[in-house]
């Protein structure tokens, strides 16, 4: 095989690599969470049981989880 060969497909092998990573990199920005679909979210299986479907945020995971955000704000 020509050398010319081998590097016109490395290079058309490159880009091809090149452009499914730029694809697959997608990150999506922030959004606001609307409250007035909350099952679009977090859907539930149709078997859970009836437990999990009419289950209560603990007060405490919510006050832990507040907790956590402002303890990563930057420190002065």
């Amino acid at each position: 095989m020509k050398l010319e060969i081998a590097r016109g497909l490395f290079l058309v092998a490159a880009l091809g690599v090149a452009s499914l990573a730029a694809a697959a990199w997608h990150e999506p920005g922030p959004a606001v969470l609307n409250q007035a679909e909350p099952a679009m979210h977090c859907p539930l299986p149709r078997k859970a049981p009836l437990n999990l479907q009419q289950a209560a945020p603990d007060r405490d995971l919510l006050l832990f989880m507040f907790g956590l955000s402002q303890g990563m704000g930057p420190q002065s």
